[in-house]
């Protein structure tokens, strides 16, 4: 295949309906919006989610639960993924993300404790699961809360 080859695929690109050209085009003298009413007009129609008055799909359904706009979200790892870093490493939320363990640190880090960890860590991050804190410190690591 070379570049002066290339085509959209088959059925994916339409021309534009020409509209208003007269009697004979099938879409003249209206244009295909039929005769008056809200949609025929410039600018008309209604907005997204309006059914004509009736009491709107969006209220009609029961709301539920709360949502915290203060709550914080945390990047949740496992302590067997601290293993890809090296011994004696001093790991924090940059350390983690430079390493590709996370791609984003929200509101910080949290370590939960499956898997085993074989390497000597001093890690500093926002939020430990009991059963990751005591891992890293059997290892003989530090697992300091920032």
């Amino acid at each position: 295949m070379k570049l002066d080859e290339l085509q959209p695929a088959v059925g994916s690109k339409f021309s534009a309906k020409r509209v208003g050209r007269g009697i004979g085009s099938g879409t003249g003298k209206t244009s295909g919006k039929g005769h008056k009413g809200q949609n025929a007009r410039s600018g008309g129609g209604v907005r997204p989610g309006f059914e004509g008055g009736q009491m709107p799909l969006y209220r009609r359904l029961p709301k539920r639960g709360f949502n915290n706009i203060f709550a914080k979200q945390y990047v949740a790892i496992n302590v067997e993924d601290l293993n890809k870093l090296e011994d004696g490493t001093e790991v924090t939320a940059q350390v983690l993300k430079e390493n590709g363990i996370i791609s984003k640190t929200l509101d910080g880090v949290k370590i939960l404790g499956r898997g085993e960890l074989t390497k000597k860590l001093s890690v500093k991050v926002a939020k430990y699961s009991a059963s990751a804190k005591e891992k890293i410190e059997k290892a003989g690591g530090k697992a300091e809360v920032i």
